[in-house]
């Protein structure tokens, strides 16, 4: 049986990332060995965003919030990653998906190999260690919120962060709220 027909057993001739039925192909989830276990069934649209992301339709990724809770890894990378990209566009839903979203360590790890690297400043913590979407990040000192009327304070652990456009700045949930951070004010935590 050819690795065509074996995804399209797997996913039940649907797009594995948002359901549809028309124009499936497989798709290898880089580094990919070209196996099953690192494919994907994949419609045309899907296909089409991922490869280039200035056609990103974001109505469409809204599927993602279904497909992120698959049980192949392959799906799970691919849902990462694109959730990844969406919240560093600044979608909340998206990033609000990644906190909700668990990745084994294998699985991680093979997330970030293939994720897009664009020729785009680093955003760096106060010890110049590089921060990623998810992240999480300790503040070292207390900051003033404005807007909020709290003070978030030094030790404050904040999960899952998001990156913005600007490299010296993060966003992040702090007592509940959303907010942006300077990267400098941070320090990666494990």
């Amino acid at each position: 049986m050819s690795l065509e027909q074996r995804l399209a057993e797997r996913s039940q001739s649907t797009c594995e990332l948002c359901g549809s039925t028309n124009d499936l192909t497989s798709f290898a989830v880089e580094p990919s060995d070209g196996s099953l276990d690192q494919s994907a069934y994949l419609c045309q649209t899907c296909t089409t965003q991922i490869k280039n992301a200035d056609e990103t339709n974001i109505n469409h990724w809204r599927c993602l919030t279904d497909s992120m809770w698959s049980q192949e890894p392959a799906i799970q990378v691919l849902a990462w990653r694109q959730l990844t990209r969406l919240a560093g566009m600044g979608e909340i839903w998206a990033q609000d998906a990644l906190e909700l979203m668990y990745l084994d360590d294998d699985t991680t790890k093979w997330a970030h190999q293939g994720a897009e690297t664009d020729d785009v400043e680093p955003t760096l913590d106060s010890n110049g260690s590089p921060l990623q979407a998810g992240d999480n990040v300790t503040l070292i000192k207390d900051l003033d919120v404005k807007g909020a009327g709290f003070t978030a304070k030094r030790g404050t652990v904040v999960r899952g962060i998001s990156l913005t456009s600007n490299p010296e700045h993060i966003e992040g949930r702090v007592n509940g709220t959303r907010i942006v951070l300077v990267s400098k004010f941070l320090k990666k935590s494990s």
